[in-house]
């Protein structure tokens, strides 16, 4: 518990730093910084853009063409966190599960509310689409507020008459804007990073005075029904429990095949503290293995 103790305290020490007045820029800057780290993957890098957005296609020594990819979108609440602070996860992904990360900086809000960050998800897997892979031999990931936008983006894909992935796998995945988990409140005080005021303002920011009811929006608001095998990976502590939980049981209502992951003590996106946390890089090595599988069966 001593280095979970430590990560916490780090958490704390940049949140409260913040007040009211502080820029946006300055928080997003501080976020990342809490965030980034380097890794001992062996990877390559290489920058794409996908016309409004940027991207970084990261692969991991060894991993060839045939081996398949993954779409990457990280968390931060629409609002904050980058392409800066998810290499770290990103790289050992591709490390873990043999295979490319495609790792989207998607607009944020809220200079760019929905669907900027939507459009450019589904341009990535477009890219890839392009760029020598079929559906069979990809997977989406996410993680916090792209957790919910790679289920969203499940849902555009449908819409828009493209392939679905082979497997979708989400990380403390935020899928309600309008945070009416119970667990908000039970479990407000175990969670450093999740706040109610916090997640209502960020909402605010991505759907400004939208339909919630917008599958697009809320994926649990769609049809669930056919989508690709799901892992959920979520902390004993966290204040977006219930989120993960009616996501897994609305999709095994659906008749989809989920795996669903505990991880106790931890907390919100735990697994973006693979330089510091045990329990983070457990995760991230059974994400990798969960993706390796289906990919693998998918040949």
């Amino acid at each position: 518990m001593k280095e979970l103790d430590a990560v916490i305290d780090d958490i704390k020490k940049t949140f409260g730093s913040f007040t009211p007045e502080t820029p946006l820029a300055a928080i997003r800057s501080a976020v990342d910084k809490l965030f980034v780290h380097e890794t001992d993957a062996e990877c390559t890098r290489k920058r794409i853009t996908l016309g409004d957005a940027e991207a970084e296609l990261i692969t991991a020594k060894g991993v060839s063409q045939e081996d398949g990819a993954i779409l990457y979108l990280h968390g931060g609440g629409f609002v904050v966190c980058s392409i800066d602070s998810h290499r770290g996860l990103a790289e050992r992904l591709s490390q873990e599960a043999n295979a490319a990360v495609l790792l989207v900086g998607y607009r944020l809000a809220p200079e760019h509310p929905f669907p900027a960050a939507l459009d450019d998800a589904v341009a990535g897997y477009e890219w890839l689409l392009a760029n020598g892979h079929d559906a069979s031999s990809l997977a989406i990931a996410g993680d916090s507020a792209g957790g919910g936008l790679a289920l969203a983006t499940l849902h555009a894909l449908r819409q828009r008459g493209l392939p679905l992935p082979t497997c979708v796998a989400v990380l403390s995945p935020w899928v309600d804007l309008e945070l009416k988990g119970e667990s908000m409140v039970s479990r407000a005080d175990l969670d450093p990073l999740v706040t109610t005021e916090g997640l209502t303002a960020w909402a605010g920011c991505y759907a400004p005075g939208m339909d919630l009811n917008n599958p697009l929006l809320q994926p649990l608001k769609g049809d669930l029904n056919g989508l690709p095998p799901m892992l959920i990976q979520i902390g004993e502590r966290e204040a977006l429990y219930d989120d993960s939980k009616s996501l897994a049981d609305a999709a095994r209502a659906a008749g989809v095949e989920v795996e669903w992951q505990y991880w106790p003590d931890q907390i919100h996106d735990f697994q973006m503290f693979g330089h510091r946390l045990t329990d983070a890089r457990k995760a991230i090595k059974a994400i990798g293995a969960f993706i390796r599988k289906r990919l693998d069966a998918a040949r």
